[in-house]
């Protein structure tokens, strides 16, 4: 099998409370249309181990572990900031989803998958070191960067984030940390009001404006991502595949279509063919209009499969 799909029950058992953008029908909406479509076939299906302690603390401060673990509650919702809640179920779904990646960097790295999509919630990309944020509890794709590095001993990782937000947790926890790459492109002034006025080396920030579309998208990835990416020749790559930049996502305000997921996975799958053995790890960060979400998915699930174009 080429593309592997993972997701877990535990997922959908995450509820931040009636009308609450990040809900459980995510990730019915994805299946539906992966289902309907007839790709659902043709992906080999995996579950996930929770994600450990130690995993875990690769990229996030032990206490700050510790106080997760506590605000964990019996019945109800805590807050662990403004927008970020736990029920009874909640740590149980982040740690699943940030074992996500765990599975899906040893599948490939074995050699049983090229790549993979990981439909898993809580996203992960707001979660800094020592914090919740955006709905994110732990930050799923700096534990699958980190274990790439750690424990199958690479030496350069590539994340690349296409989310609305900007990954403000990846950029916190890669910062200093030159064997990772960060590429974000993000809207510009907009939640979390940072990113424009910050990067190095090897975090490559882009915003965009409101309102910009694929063809600007298109530009600033061929004109900043690809040259950074060339240079750093990263050995394995992963996604923070955000899909609420999409034109129908009222919470996003840019105006990317269906075509332009396709178009951006094709292109990294080009940088990951060239330098990375074709290794991909995506997981799902946002997008909250539930049809557009499930059809850009589609795309992008399409490219990393090679079933064919969006036209």
């Amino acid at each position: 099998m080429h593309t592997a799909y993972l997701t877990h029950p535990a997922c959908l058992k995450h509820d931040m409370g009636a009308g609450h953008p990040e809900c459980p029908a995510r990730i019915h909406a994805i299946e539906d249309q992966l289902i309907a479509s007839g790709v659902w076939d043709f992906l080999s299906h995996h579950e996930m181990s929770k994600a450990n302690k130690e995993a875990l603390a690769r990229v996030h401060a032990i206490e700050y572990i510790e106080w997760v673990f506590s605000q964990s509650p019996h019945s109800g919702l805590v807050h662990l900031d403004g927008d970020t809640a736990m029920n009874p179920y909640s740590l149980n779904a982040a740690l699943y989803a940030a074992g996500a990646g765990i599975k899906a960097v040893d599948l490939i790295m074995s050699g049983q998958v090229r790549n993979t999509f990981c439909n898993v919630r809580p996203p992960g990309h707001h979660a800094e070191r020592s914090s919740a944020a955006g709905f994110c509890i732990f930050n799923n794709v700096a534990v699958a960067a980190a274990h790439a590095l750690e424990h199958h001993g690479l030496q350069r990782v590539a994340i690349a984030d296409f989310d609305v937000h900007h990954g403000n947790g990846t950029e916190d926890i890669f910062h200093d940390d030159p064997r990772v790459m960060l590429c974000s492109t993000f809207r510009h002034p907009y939640y979390p009001y940072c990113g424009a006025d910050s990067g190095n080396d090897h975090i490559i920030n882009v915003p965009l404006i409101a309102g910009s579309s694929g063809a600007e998208f298109r530009t600033v990835v061929t004109e900043q991502w690809l040259p950074a990416l060339e240079r750093f020749q990263p050995q394995f790559l992963v996604i923070s595949a955000g899909f609420d930049a999409h034109r129908e996502d009222i919470m996003g305000g840019l105006a990317l279509k269906e075509a332009d997921y396709f178009w951006v996975t094709e292109t990294l799958k080009d940088i990951a063919g060239r330098y990375a053995n074709g290794r991909i790890v995506s997981m799902l960060e946002g997008g909250y209009a539930l049809h557009a979400l499930g059809r850009s998915v589609l795309s992008h699930i399409k490219s990393l499969s090679l079933l064919g174009t969006v036209r």
